[in-house]
């Protein structure tokens, strides 16, 4: 930026900035706040008597799965700042300058999706150019009409001379969508339910109309893997139908009126629940940011085949494990309730969670269709605006303490443990058996 364009975002005149850069003048704290809203930075990073920005810097770092299997508690990283802040400032630039290169792991060891994932969350899924430009275009699709899929199935047969056809199962058996541009048209499984179908032509839109900033973002990217930048690029076409369907500002502001009352955004936007669950962890442009949620979708088998951390560093959506105590489980027994609980970890971190089962669309080889459950969570300090979150006693005594799955969970005396915990070492009596069949040394 120039001097100019920087002072004028901070409201302070050019020569002032001037004379802040030449050290003439002290960086108050007023323009710290100001800087760090206007560029989403974490102004502790700037603590230079606090290595890699203290406890919570380290904290952050630790958060990294490749951590998981060990249990630090805040007493033993309060001991390591205090005694050798040296050694803590080096394991900070060695992560960080590693997490530059996709958190310390070469791209030839990291599989498409742990490539593309960790990318997402390096811009914390929120894709400001792709939300302003989907914003602005959802503005001039909607001047004359309230059926969004009918502005983007017209601006496609006009301005790109594509059609929409739906066809039955039966013409496209086990596809759900077919660009066919020999006969310049987008077809389109009936299978697929209103939401999906409007989603799908906005995908196309974007791959269209949103080319060069998708292009340009996964040549940010720098991906040496086709089946990466493929992925990548799928990932960012349907941001940005996402986007188009819930544009920034409405959607904000019809969560803010409705308390993130899901069943209401779905139908105000004519969007899935998953679809709303995904533009949740996206909601954080600067100067307009809203709740930091994460998302995860299970199945069966617990196995997570999406998983957004967004802005809320949440261990919860990076785990590598889940705990059978957190309700995201029971969710596939009552299909379409919303199970909300009050968890906390051992980190002391509390998080009100709200998870719903949902289908797939069609059927497989089989005959069966695919079930999964959307996991969302955002922090208990923030949850008391939720809708769901009324009537609940969101203080950390009354939360349910779960933890990130048993190899990586300490809390002793758990009657549901399934295997020990790989940080602690086991214990045995000839003499005694407990409830909980493996007891280790808890210190």
């Amino acid at each position: 930026m120039t001097q100019a364009a920087l002072a004028d975002s901070l409201g302070i005149s050019a020569s002032y900035l001037n004379l802040i850069e030449r050290n003439q003048r002290p960086l108050s704290a007023r323009l710290m706040l100001l800087l760090a809203d206007r560029f989403d930075f974490d102004p502790r990073q700037l603590v230079t008597d606090e290595p890699g920005g203290g406890l919570d810097g380290i904290s952050r770092r630790l958060a990294d799965p490749i951590f998981e299997d060990l249990s630090i508690d805040r007493s033993e990283l309060d001991d390591w700042l205090a005694m050798a802040p040296n050694t803590v400032e080096a394991f900070v630039r060695v992560f960080d300058n590693q997490s530059a290169n996709h958190n310390g792991v070469s791209q030839e060891t990291l599989d498409p999706t742990q490539l593309v994932r960790k990318e997402i969350e390096r811009w914390r899924n929120h894709f400001a150019d792709l939300d302003a430009m989907a914003e602005s275009l959802a503005d001039e699709l909607r001047l004359g009409t309230a059926d969004l899929y009918g502005a983007i199935t017209d601006r496609l047969r006009v301005k790109h001379q594509l059609t929409v056809r739906i066809l039955p199962e039966t013409v496209m058996p086990e596809l759900l969508r077919r660009l066919d541009l020999h006969a310049r048209q987008l077809q389109l499984s009936e299978m697929l339910d209103p939401a999906s179908r409007t989603f799908q032509a906005a995908v196309l839109l974007a791959e269209i109309e949103a080319r060069s900033e998708i292009k340009a973002l996964i040549s940010g990217a720098d991906f040496q893997d086709n089946a990466a930048k493929n992925l990548y690029h799928r990932h960012l076409s349907g941001y940005f139908a996402a986007a188009l369907i819930m544009p920034y500002a409405r959607f904000l502001k019809a969560c803010e009126q409705t308390g993130y009352q899901l069943s209401i955004l779905q139908r105000r936007f004519g969007a899935s629940f998953e679809q709303v669950a995904h533009r949740l962890t996206t909601l954080q442009r600067i100067g307009a940011r809203g709740l930091p949620f994460f998302m995860i979708r299970i199945d069966r088998s617990g196995l997570v085949s999406k998983r957004f951390a967004g802005a809320s560093n949440a261990a919860l959506a990076e785990s590598l494990n889940r705990c059978p105590l957190w309700h995201i489980h029971q969710a596939f027994e009552r299909p379409l309730e919303i199970q909300s609980q009050l968890v906390a970890l051992e980190d002391g971190s509390s998080w009100f969670t709200m998870s719903r089962a949902v289908q797939g669309v069609g059927a497989g080889k089989g005959g069966f269709t695919a079930e999964f459950v959307i996991g969302l969570g955002v922090s208990a300090e923030l949850a008391s605006a939720l809708f769901d979150a009324q009537g609940v006693d969101l203080s950390l005594e009354n939360a349910d303490q779960i933890g990130l799955g048993c190899p990586a969970c300490t809390r002793p005396q758990c009657a549901q443990r399934s295997a020990p915990p790989k940080s602690r070492a086991l214990q045995f009596d000839g003499r005694e058996m407990g409830v909980v069949p493996y007891s280790f040394i808890t210190d």
